[in-house]
């Protein structure tokens, strides 16, 4: 079996940590160096570190604070945010990072999964999917405009993952701020197809809410796809994180303020879960 991971995340505004809830109402949460030499000691899997205004501004990661990050880390990086080219996604790469992560430059131009992954190995794409549940299927061609009516009948044909034939989960980029109309089930096949490696999927409606991760869209997506699922998302106590690999069925769990403001430390989320039987690494 193979063992699930525990995710910090650095949402990075401005070389600052941040944390906020459904993608605003940003607080500091602390230096990013600081905080990834923490989660290193404390026994992180891994650590994903998301420049979270990039796209939103129009500009680069940061690479300068990668860089720094990097050189505190002997755990595998992921990076995202504002990768927009294949000069880009290198640039992340060579300052360290082992992985990079992209939503909204897929989504305006879903080649640009192929090619990364042509180029630098799908063990190094991780596509991220920014999911709010929507109610109302026939009215999501006015509610976004966008892309709408290209995944019609994607839509349509996707089985409802939370039971309810109106419910369905549409993909948002630039932070969470910009609807798509495209289907997050639909989207995740096709980025399979074109060679993303793992997904990190977070529920704009959970997110900083601590109420735990959606695990129906988590459920859904697993059972759609053959790719590791990162839960990210929701997650206040270590009940969470179990749900989400118990009924969620992802491989490892992305989490920020119970681990920022040491609520629940590494070591003790990590007990909780080997007590009842989730394999975790030391």
């Amino acid at each position: 079996m193979v063992a699930k991971r525990i995710i910090p995340c650095l949402d990075v505004d401005a070389g600052r940590v941040v944390k906020g809830i459904q993608f605003q109402h940003l607080k500091d949460a602390g230096d990013p160096v600081q905080q990834a030499r923490r989660y290193r000691d404390e026994g992180a899997d891994e650590l994903v570190f998301l420049d979270i205004t990039a796209s939103v501004e129009k500009r680069k990661t940061l690479v300068e604070m990668v860089q720094k990050v990097a050189r505190t880390l002997d755990i595998p990086f992921t990076v995202g945010g504002g990768i927009r080219t294949l000069d880009d996604a290198r640039a992340i790469l060579s300052s360290g990072a082992d992985k990079i992560s992209v939503n909204t430059a897929a989504v305006q131009r879903p080649e640009f999964i192929a090619e990364l992954a042509d180029m630098f190995g799908t063990q190094c794409v991780v596509l991220a999917i920014d999911a709010k549940r929507r109610l109302g299927r026939g009215n999501r061609r006015a509610e976004t405009g966008e892309r709408a009516a290209n995944v019609e009948s994607d839509i349509a044909r996707e089985a409802s993952p939370t039971g309810d034939p109106e419910v369905w989960f549409e993909v948002y980029t630039y932070g969470g701020r910009r609807p798509t109309g495209r289907d997050a089930l639909a989207w995740a096949a096709e980025a399979e197809r074109l060679g993303a490696g793992e997904l990190l999927v977070t529920s704009i409606d959970r997110d900083g809410t601590e109420t735990g991760y959606d695990v129906d869209l988590l459920a859904a997506l697993a059972a759609r796809v053959n790719l590791p699922i990162i839960a990210s998302g929701g997650c206040g106590r270590p009940e969470h994180i179990y749900e989400a690999f118990v009924r969620g069925r992802a491989d490892a769990a992305l989490a920020a303020s119970i681990f920022h403001f040491h609520r629940y430390p590494i070591p003790v989320v990590k007990r909780f879960l080997r007590q009842r039987g989730i394999e975790v690494r030391p």
